[in-house]
């Protein structure tokens, strides 16, 4: 599979758009990192009541236990301990639900602010990066010797602005019918290096010196 161009400009717009991809993905987890501590640091409110309240819980729990014991008044005595000790979990238990709360819209927050921005910019580069490998990959295959070029002039002609053509020559299809090699060589020039890919030899030039390429 082809994935870089032979040509050096197209090839240095697509490193370049590579890189920019990587470097817009990095930046976009840097900044979906922050915006996930930022948001679950709400949560530490949370976090510290429940701490409190399960200590708090414990140690009227403990205390509950001998006043329990005093003969003829311990359950009485144990009762609003144990209330409170109750009251202190439920305490606990709202805090740790408010920092979950927090911690899963970080999450969706980090998430939204990492992957809709790397999926846009993928959307919109990856598919130009397929296209291009598919395309130079296909052409490839087919520039074996001198003699594929007479396809890919042909191509040239179906596919290549009317304005790049006539820089060739003023009645290309003549020139590829009579087998005109110089005109030839540069229509599949042409057509090759819109795919990413150089020709397989010095192509000749109409006045013999060759391209430069």
């Amino acid at each position: 599979m082809k994935v870089y161009s032979d040509v050096g400009a197209q090839r240095f717009g697509q490193v370049l758009g590579d890189l920019l991809l990587l470097g817009w993905i990095g930046f976009c987890t840097a900044l979906g990192l922050v915006v996930f501590r930022i948001t679950n640091a709400l949560g530490y409110p949370g976090r510290k009541a429940a701490e409190a309240g399960d200590g708090l819980a414990e140690d009227l729990r403990r205390m509950s236990e001998p006043i329990g014991k005093v003969p003829a008044v311990g359950d009485q005595l144990r009762a609003p301990v144990d209330g409170a000790a109750g009251a202190a979990a439920r305490l606990a238990e709202a805090g740790r639900d408010q920092a979950h709360a927090v911690e899963q819209l970080a999450y969706l927050l980090a998430g939204v602010t990492i992957g809709l921005p790397v999926l846009f910019a993928v959307l919109i580069w990856l598919p130009r990066r397929i296209r291009f490998s598919r395309r130079a990959t296909a052409a490839q295959k087919f520039v074996d010797n001198e003699a594929d070029l007479d396809l890919f002039a042909l191509r040239a002609m179906a596919n290549q602005p009317m304005h790049r053509l006539a820089k060739i020559s003023d009645d290309p299809v003549t020139a590829w019918r009579e087998g005109d090699t110089a005109v030839i060589a540069r229509l599949a020039d042409l057509e090759l290096r819109s795919t990413g890919i150089k020709a397989p030899r010095p192509l000749p030039s109409t006045n013999g010196e060759g391209v430069a390429g």
